[in-house]
């Protein structure tokens, strides 16, 4: 299966969690935006400049608290970098990937 056909099944299946709202999905779907241009099902780099960017966040304090809600709720996980010319990771952890 390819990576562009797993990564919509996520998404399918996200919509399911009654638990998440459009602030999850937006980050999830920034996310899935950049394993998509990497072509990556699992581990995804990332910058929190452009994650926030293709979320539509504007602030600190919501990004960090939607992304921290999803590791909570186990929909990734999140290895930040504190190397400025290494990216951050994300794990999109599913069965399904």
């Amino acid at each position: 299966m390819s990576i562009s056909n797993k990564l919509l099944r996520y998404i399918v299946e996200l919509k399911n969690d009654a638990r998440l709202n459009v602030w999850h999905f937006a980050l999830l779907l920034g996310i899935i935006q950049f394993a998509f241009l990497q072509q990556q099902g699992k581990l995804i780099r990332v910058s929190r400049r452009k994650l926030m960017k293709y979320a539509h966040i504007n602030t600190l304090p919501t990004y960090h608290k939607y992304l921290k809600e999803l590791q909570e709720l186990g929909y990734i996980k999140y290895t930040p970098s504190y190397h400025p010319n290494m990216r951050s990771t994300v794990e999109l952890l599913h069965k399904s990937l």
